[in-house]
């Protein structure tokens, strides 16, 4: 090849090279996504962990919210507080009272408490016991399973089965509520972290029912409520509830109840 033919090869290449250049940088200018610069900040403050509990697909939707105002800036469950304190100085405003929760699992029929009807050895999973007789093996149908789906749903390691019950470790949940969705007994809930006594069933059943199956499932006796001096627990459809706010912490209900399935959480 000739000096002329290398010389204009190289010329052409240089154009060309040029050419897209202009083009890519135009384009740039032209299709541009404007950043939001809170938003970039509110989602650098973020966990990150991506769980939901916000209520947003994930932080990034989250932070999106907070810097149009559509979201509070204390949403994030994970965070808490903290978190909270910071992008509320990012956004320029309060951070107002947030409350921390915790997951609550509404069940203490464990293997020793609880009755079975069968023995069962099929698929390890609560969410197949839909298919199986009876919802499952044991004789209470409000039951806790036993067999995970909310631990393998908890991003956190905040959950295990302890005798065929699951228990939350309170320390570890960030309430984002992955275990509350899983369960398809709709026995987990989140509940304020300083709750002073909670009601450890879900039974709905007529209490002859309840005794049947489980030694310390609430009978719907009503003793909690009537010694209540704050009138705080209701007993609706066979099964005892402690309304949080009016709940002064004095216990009257855990001492009277007979099957002792109330319980104090501090």
């Amino acid at each position: 090849m000739s000096v002329t033919g290398i010389l204009t090869a190289t010329a052409v290449v240089g154009v060309v090279g040029i050419f897209v250049g202009l083009f890519l940088g135009a384009a740039g200018i032209k299709f541009r996504v404007e950043v939001d610069e809170k938003e970039e900040a509110v989602l650098a403050a973020l966990p990150g962990n991506n769980c939901g509990g916000c209520g947003y697909a994930g932080c990034s939707g989250l932070a999106a919210a907070i810097a149009k105002g559509e979201a509070p800036v204390n949403a994030c469950p994970v965070g808490g507080a903290p978190v909270g304190e910071k992008i509320a100085a990012i956004m320029g405003v309060e951070a107002g009272a947030s409350e921390r929760k915790v997951a609550f699992v509404a069940c203490m029929g464990d293997c020793d408490k609880s009755k079975q009807d069968y023995d069962y050895y099929g698929a390890q999973d609560c969410r197949m016991m839909g298919f199986v007789p009876g919802g499952g093996p044991k004789s209470c149908n409000s039951g806790c399973l036993g067999y995970g789906s909310c631990v393998k749903a908890c991003p956190f390691d905040a959950i295990r089965v302890v005798n065929g019950v699951a228990v939350v470790d309170r320390e570890k949940c960030k309430a984002c509520g992955k275990c509350v969705e899983a369960c398809p007994k709709h026995l987990i809930s989140l509940i304020p972290y300083d709750a002073k006594y909670v009601v450890a069933c879900s039974s709905k059943d007529k209490g002859p029912v309840t005794m049947k199956a489980c030694e310390v499932g609430c009978i719907g006796c009503g003793l909690c409520a009537r010694n209540c001096p704050s009138q705080a627990v209701e007993v609706k459809d066979f099964h005892a509830a402690i309304d949080q706010e009016k709940c002064t912490g004095c216990g009257a209900c855990a001492e009277k109840c007979p099957k002792k399935c109330i319980l104090p959480r501090t």
